[in-house]
C-alpha cells in the first residue's frame, strides 16, 4: 500500500504517514540507497525492522527527497541538507515523517497493555491525572510516551529522562493536541503537541 496519510499541519509542517503492506523486495527495488544506508538495511536481522527502515525512504521520496538528502548527527537525528527539521518514526506495520521549517519529532507507537506495567519507568507528574480504571487508560498512556518519545527526538540530548524532564499536559483522547513541557537544566520548554488514533495505534507528534 502507498501513501497511508497525509496531515497538514500548518504551511511549514507535514506528516506522511505509511502503511507497510509491501514485501522487502517491492520496498528495495525502486530506491537508490547511498552504501552505508545498504549496509543498515543488510545488517539487520528482523524483515519487519526492514521493511520499516526502507518505508521511510519512500515517504522521504513522497515528500521529493531521496536517500542521499538525509544524514545523522553524532546523537543519532537525522537531518535534511536543505536545513529543514525532520523526525521519523516506524513501529510494525507504519511508518511516519515529519518534516517542518521549525525543529519537530514524530513517534508511532502500537496500543498495548504492557505499557501499564512499564508506566511508572516514564510517567510522574501524568498519574495526577491519569486513572487506571478508565476505559482509555492505555490510550492514554500511549499519547503520553509518543508525545515524550517525540520531545526526546526533537532535544535529542543523551541523559534526559522521560520521566524525571519531560511533562504532559491533562487531555482528552479527543481533542487530538495537548501541551508538553521539557524541564532540564534549570530551563522549561514549551511545545504544542498533537496525537491520532488509527488501526490499533498512535501518533504523536511535537512541534517548537
Amino acid at each position: 500500500m502507498p501513501l497511508y496519510k497525509t496531515i497538514q499541519v500548518n504551511s511549514q509542517t507535514t506528516v506522511k504517514i505509511w502503511k507497510i503492506t509491501e514485501s522487502y523486495d517491492d520496498l528495495l527495488q525502486p530506491l537508490n540507497l547511498k552504501p552505508n544506508s545498504l549496509e543498515r538495511v543488510l545488517g539487520m536481522k528482523s524483515e519487519l525492522h526492514q521493511r520499516g527502515f526502507l518505508s521511510v525512504r519512500h515517504l522521504l521520496r513522497d515528500f521529493g527527497y531521496t536517500d542521499q538528502d538525509l544524514f545523522y548527527d553524532a546523537n543519532g537525528k537525522p537531518h535534511l541538507k536543505d536545513g529543514k527539521h525532520i523526525s521519523i518514526t516506524h513501529s510494525f506495520i507504519f511508518s511516519g515523517v515529519i518534516i517542518s521549517d521549525a525543529e519537530v519529532g514524530i513517534d508511532i507507537e502500537k496500543q498495548r497493555d504492557k505499557i501499564a506495567i512499564i508506566a511508572k519507568k516514564f510517567v510522574d507528574y501524568e498519574f495526577n491525572y491519569l486513572n487506571k480504571s478508565d476505559a482509555d487508560y492505555i490510550k492514554k498512556l500511549t499519547v503520553i510516551w509518543g508525545i515524550k518519545e517525540s520531545l526526546y527526538k526533537l532535544f535529542a540530548t543523551p541523559g534526559m529522562l522521560f520521566r524525571e524532564h519531560f511533562l504532559v499536559i491533562p487531555f482528552m483522547l479527543e481533542d487530538g493536541e495537548t501541551i508538553a513541557w521539557i524541564d532540564y537544566n534549570n530551563k522549561k520548554y514549551r511545545y504544542n503537541t498533537h496525537f491520532l488514533e488509527f488501526e490499533g495505534f498512535t501518533c504523536a507528534y511535537v512541534i517548537t
